[in-house]
């Protein structure tokens, strides 16, 4: 079968989910596809190209449940979900593209298409669409890295200071064991909760707007 950049794409994006975007080299690359390396680079120029390749694909390829009769609030929480979805689904990819790419969202994506009609359905000003939509991405992208390296359950684990105290003042006094939560707070949980605070914080920001408009009739 002949080699095509779709196909190049599809089989890097395998080896990174299988052994991580470290793993992947051009040969392994052509080992998989059954090709001579060299042959590769007539596709791609190289490994940063590969991986740019697989994220736009991905990217191209989300997902979500269209609701629009539904308020904003219900449709962003559905969208950030599947993009959580698609995070979880292909997380050494996205880790990577997080952290190392900076322009992986592109303003044809789906994602960024479906997130701008939100907030501007919402009831954001055209001129702050782009800046809401970025603040929110920027949020939301911050949680699942955390998510994705381990460092949100390891923040959600620590104990604030004195929280060790007895209620009579005993620190030495054991915990109930029901009351512990080794494996710490549910992701599931804090996502949620990460969502109804960027949603709080947008309805009051356009409920004050609104205010400030009709004190000035």
């Amino acid at each position: 079968m002949p080699l095509t950049e779709a196909g190049i794409y599809a089989a890097a994006l395998r080896l990174i989910d299988a052994d991580g975007v470290e793993a992947l080299t051009m040969r392994k690359l052509a080992t998989a596809l059954d090709a001579n390396p060299m042959s590769l680079y007539h596709h791609v120029p190289n490994k940063e190209a590969v991986l740019r390749g697989v994220t736009r694909m991905v990217g191209a390829q989300f997902r979500t449940v269209t609701l629009e009769d539904a308020p904003w609030q219900e449709r962003i929480r559905l969208l950030a979900t599947d993009f959580r979805t698609l995070a979880h689904r292909h997380p050494e990819l996205m880790a990577y593209s997080f952290s190392h790419q900076p322009d992986f969202i592109q303003p044809d994506d789906p994602f960024w298409t479906a997130l701008t009609a939100i907030v501007e359905a919402a009831g954001v000003p055209q001129s702050e669409v782009s800046e809401i939509a970025a603040l929110m991405v920027a949020v939301v992208i911050g949680v699942l890295a955390a998510e994705l390296n381990g460092s949100l359950h390891q923040w959600s684990t620590l104990k604030p200071p004195g929280s060790d105290d007895g209620e009579d003042g005993d620190g030495d006094a054991d915990p109930d064991p029901a009351d512990v939560a080794p494996e710490g707070p549910d992701q599931d949980h804090m996502f949620r909760l990460v969502m109804d605070t960027l949603i709080t914080g947008l309805e009051s920001r356009l409920t004050g707007d609104r205010d400030g408009r009709d004190a000035g009739l």
